[in-house]
């Protein structure tokens, strides 16, 4: 256990507000992942990569209260956010939504590792790094590319649906 004496207040806020942050980005992910259940979309990959996905920033919300616990800071309560995706009915503007939420992460997470460092917490700007940021890069990259590869089949940013909707549903069972 670390001492929370060395634990700087700034840095112990700020890690309450990026744990709120992954807890909405899993919600909109997991809103996302039920679009793709639907019986008039049904795209069964599709939704279970979504739903994988929020699993998976869910655990790293996680992992971000019980480092905070571990360093002796206390949790903020903060409201979740409506994951604002009520208007979304394709891959496109799923994947977009996705890729949005991801860099606005990767951007916090930077911040929060730059203060860190700047307010004299090493461990912290460490464990940002090793257990945030790096895992956050290649997810960054698949959903860019899963972009650019919907965009060549064909998808489109509406309800009409197609083969290269198909096409991307496919795919996730390859990946």
């Amino acid at each position: 256990i670390l001492a929370s004496q060395n634990f700087p207040t700034v840095v112990e806020e700020s890690l309450c507000g990026v744990s709120t942050l992954l807890m909405e980005v899993s919600y909109r992910l997991e809103a996302l992942a039920k679009i793709f259940e639907q019986s008039d979309v049904a795209l069964p990959r599709v939704s279970a990569y979504f739903h994988q996905e929020s699993v998976k920033e869910l655990e790293r919300a996680e992992a971000m209260l019980q480092y905070l616990s571990q360093r002796g800071g206390k949790y903020c309560n903060k409201n979740i956010q409506r994951p604002g995706t009520e208007e979304v009915c394709a891959i496109l503007p799923a994947l977009e939504i996705m890729l949005n939420q991801w860099k606005e992460e990767m951007s916090v997470m930077l911040e929060l590792n730059q203060l860190a460092h700047e307010y004299g917490d090493p461990h912290t700007a460490s464990v940002i790094k090793s257990q945030f940021i790096q895992p956050l890069v290649p997810k960054v990259k698949l959903v860019g590319d899963l972009l650019t590869s919907a965009r060549r089949v064909g998808c489109t940013a509406d309800s009409t649906g197609g083969f290269g909707e198909y096409l991307i549903d496919r795919l996730q069972e390859t990946s």
